[in-house]
């Protein structure tokens, strides 16, 4: 029975899809928030909403979080006794840097419990949608042992038992999505001021934005340690990102993002790294 049994605490946006996509395949939910009126549709479409935290923890061997923090997942936990937890499979989808997620599962350990630690890669709308995925680590029995029950939320991209291990790769992701994204809303921003819309920019931001061609290049580079400035060289970026900066400021928009890419090629130009590159800019950036 307990394989079609889970917890679910935590009903922002993303927990309520989750919530949603279990109900969906029959699964019997038993949900917890702090704010019991986030419960009020999921309970309408039958989760049971516990009363308290222990008694989330105690309806199943399942416990999925899905929270803004660990620190929130702390403060949650910590409504319940110790005890509570032991004998539980923590999947704990909240967001965190991987120390703070390696001690977390250390924790739990010592309570009895085991922590699945995950880092989900689509938004709410893409729980379980194929193709969405989930990084996870963890013991790799567990994952298995409970393989069904995740993969009704996205699929499974295992990475190893180090906890850590989906925190990092989750965090990386993010390094990149927010900065490529913040870019976009940029570029986005010095085109309205000339009078170009999101919809005419959309197929040039597209075709910029796709950076596969520039990623399988330099991957393989980077790991023979070769930053040859063969093709590109630092001192072309940096004299590039100036004219960049010069049209952003003669369009009257905030050139505080580009600035900050100049920044680091400037500083690239300092150590002597010109002739070399883009990629030697690794050695700047992991300020070694």
């Amino acid at each position: 029975m307990s394989a079609n049994k889970v917890t679910v605490i935590g009903l922002g946006p993303m927990g309520e899809a989750m919530v949603n996509a279990y109900l969906d395949n029959g699964y019997l939910v038993t949900v917890w928030n702090r704010t019991r009126a986030r419960a009020d549709a999921v309970a309408a479409r039958g989760a049971i909403v516990a009363p308290t935290v222990e008694a989330a923890l105690s309806a199943g061997e399942l416990i999925v979080l899905s929270l803004t923090d660990y620190a929130a997942a702390d403060a949650i936990l910590a409504q319940a006794p110790p005890s509570a937890v032991e004998g539980k499979v923590v999947v704990n989808l909240s967001s965190d840097t991987p120390g703070t997620v390696r001690a977390a599962a250390a924790r739990l350990a010592a309570h009895g419990a085991v922590q699945l630690t995950g880092g989900v890669q689509v938004p709410p709308p893409g729980i379980g949608t194929p193709g969405a995925s989930t990084y996870y680590s963890g013991p790799e029995d567990v994952v298995e042992k409970h393989r069904a029950t995740l993969e009704v939320l996205t699929g499974i991209d295992y990475l190893g038992e180090d906890p850590g291990l989906a925190a990092l790769f989750y965090q990386i992701g993010m390094d990149m999505f927010w900065t490529g994204l913040l870019s976009y809303l940029h570029a986005q921003a010095v085109a309205e001021a000339n009078g170009i819309s999101a919809q005419r920019l959309l197929p040039i931001a597209l075709k910029t934005m796709d950076f596969g061609y520039f990623l399988e290049f330099y991957a393989p580079r980077i790991s023979e340690g070769n930053h040859e400035g063969d093709v590109d060289k630092i001192s072309m970026g940096e004299a590039s990102i100036r004219h960049v900066i010069d049209t952003v400021e003669e369009s009257g928009v905030d050139s505080s993002l580009p600035a900050a890419v100049h920044g680091i090629f400037a500083r690239g130009m300092e150590a002597g790294l010109g002739a070399d590159s883009l990629t030697s800019l690794l050695k700047v950036l992991r300020r070694q």
